[in-house]
């Protein structure tokens, strides 16, 4: 039951991951995409019905970590109390960008939201990236199994851990860039006209610039923490995970050579949600790894609730899973096809 609530929970911020990454993606594109007022708000009309319901998901895999493993949640929102204030901060600077700045009929009214929602889109791949790259690369876990990190100290890897250090910065990196990338082909297939054009001339570059992360921050990732490679060959579902995707890399670039966008975009998130469950695979059990010494590692088998909360949780998230993906499959069919900025003053 510990190893099915591990992958539950990691299957559901995988899923956060690809749903909210694209209108991250296309926050942190919008002022280069979108030059005039009408070309925004087709960018956030392409959005608009889907990013509030896409961070439904992060709720759902927050409230199964606290269902499952609390000791996991308590530590870790202790140990990055200031980054999660922040990552909370940008959340709610998003929704209120995207509120307010229709709301005002004046450019520089409008000028400091979208600026603010490209802000925050940018900032908020790279602290949840430095998040993953914190737990690939471990904490210093103690024996009353809490810990406590500073948002940054000397950007090494020594004694002195920061939350930020060269190697939390070059996933976060890795994160925004892929953000991007996922919000590209998200554009791309979603409007039309200038924004369209746009959309895709940067998708092939932001995809190639993708490899190129991927490709350093693996080498960085098996050089800090060695037991993922050592791992891999025992886990058959880090194979499986690869395979997906690698096969959703060949999509996108499939998708973006015959101009079949909805094809890249569904690559596009097979390669997300295939990186983070070879991810997640090659750390089993470990939720929370130590520095200091294995003993202290918080895993699915040690930090889990009792078998009973156990099953209890899966019968109701049985029942709450479907319903999650049937309401996501309703909006994708009901806002299909492209999407046109609404008239002035209705909508976003």
């Amino acid at each position: 039951m510990e190893t099915l609530w591990f992958w539950l929970v990691s299957v559901m911020v995988a899923i956060y991951v690809v749903m909210d990454g694209f209108d991250f993606g296309a926050g942190i594109l919008h002022l280069f995409v979108a030059k005039s007022n009408e070309e925004r708000r087709e960018v956030l009309a392409a959005i608009g019905p889907l990013w509030d319901g896409n961070e439904v998901w992060l709720l759902a895999g927050g409230g199964s970590l606290f269902l499952a493993f609390p000791k996991v949640l308590a530590a870790g929102f202790s140990g990055f109390y200031l980054a999660i204030w922040l990552v909370v901060w940008f959340l709610m600077l998003r929704g209120i960008s995207i509120e307010f700045r229709s709301h005002v009929e004046d450019g520089l009214w409008r000028h400091f939201w979208d600026s603010t929602f490209a802000v925050s889109s940018i900032l908020l791949p790279v602290l949840l990236g430095a998040a993953l790259g914190n737990v690939l690369r471990g904490v210093p876990l103690d024996a009353s199994g809490y810990f406590s990190l500073p948002l940054w100290s000397d950007f090494g890897l020594g004694a002195h851990l920061g939350v930020l250090d060269w190697y939390t910065v070059l996933v976060g990196l890795f994160a925004l860039v892929t953000m991007a990338a996922h919000g590209a082909v998200f554009l791309a297939w979603k409007t039309a006209g200038p924004v369209h054009e746009r959309s895709k001339g940067l998708a092939g570059r932001l995809w190639a610039l993708v490899l190129i992360f991927w490709v350093l921050a693996t080498l960085a990732t098996t050089a800090v923490n060695p037991a993922i490679l050592r791992n891999l060959p025992h886990a058959p579902l880090a194979w499986l995970a690869t395979l997906i995707f690698l096969g959703g890399l060949g999509l996108v670039f499939t998708g973006l050579h015959l101009q079949r966008f909805l094809l890249a975009f569904l690559g596009s998130g097979a390669f997300i949600l295939g990186l983070l469950a070879a991810s997640a695979a090659c750390v089993f059990p470990v939720m929370l790894r130590s520095t200091l010494d294995p003993a202290f590692d918080l895993t699915a088998l040690n930090a889990a609730v009792g078998q009973h909360g156990l099953r209890v949780g899966l019968a109701w998230w049985l029942l709450g899973f479907p319903i999650a993906l049937g309401y996501v499959a309703f909006l994708f069919r009901f806002h299909r096809g492209k999407v046109s900025a609404a008239a002035e003053g209705e909508g976003y």
